[in-house]
């Protein structure tokens, strides 16, 4: 069976929709009750090219959210405009600001080998780690959503530096967080690693 045929059932009341739709399906509910622009989706092509510009798939039901609509704003990443400064910046944040906290905050992940003295080859060490922990995706301004694992249902992180906090178990509880008036407690969230060593409080 194709996708278009599954899709098709699935619109028509054939299938139920899997979590990722229903993820997807909420959070973008939420979006567009609340006045977020949803511009039309993207497509295959336009997908395969975002995930491209990021190096890793995205996982499936923020891959769902962006085969039903695109949120456009003044913080949304620009998945249309892949070589653009905001997107760029949004993605290049988490290891930056991390590496900032190395050189001018003290913070070093005890996973790391020893700290060395010379701050060059403790950025250098950094940035190796950090180029194997699981890659975030952006979502909106500093919010972002791990990679690994890849699957549906992964917490929203919100990423200052090493200030790091869950803004929602998953997708769709992470928009009721940022565009409701409010807040909802993340329930249980899938286990993260690397980033599950800050202290992701709520």
């Amino acid at each position: 069976m194709t996708s278009e045929t599954e899709s098709h059932l699935r619109q028509s009341g054939g299938m139920p929709k899997d979590r990722s739709e229903e993820i997807a399906d909420e959070a973008l509910s939420v979006l567009a009750s609340n006045g977020i622009a949803l511009d039309p989706a993207l497509s295959v092509r336009e997908l395969s090219a975002a995930e491209e510009r990021v190096g890793v798939a995205f996982p499936p039901d923020l891959a769902a959210l962006l085969r039903t609509a695109l949120p456009v704003g003044e913080r949304f990443p620009t998945w249309r405009d892949l070589d653009g400064p905001r997107l760029r910046d949004q993605l290049e944040q988490p290891v930056e600001g991390i590496v900032f906290d190395v050189l001018h905050n003290g913070f070093w992940h005890p996973g790391w080998s020893a700290r060395p003295a010379d701050t060059t080859e403790a950025e250098e060490i950094a940035r190796s780690a950090l180029a194997l922990a699981p890659a975030l995706v952006p979502i909106y301004g500093h919010r972002y959503l791990p990679l690994d694992p890849h699957a549906p249902g992964n917490p929203v992180l919100s990423v200052m530096q090493t200030d790091i906090i869950f803004y929602g178990a998953n997708l769709a509880e992470y928009a009721s967080n940022e565009f409701q008036h409010g807040w909802r407690e993340p329930g249980p969230t899938t286990k993260l690693p690397f980033w599950d060593y800050f202290p992701l409080d709520y």
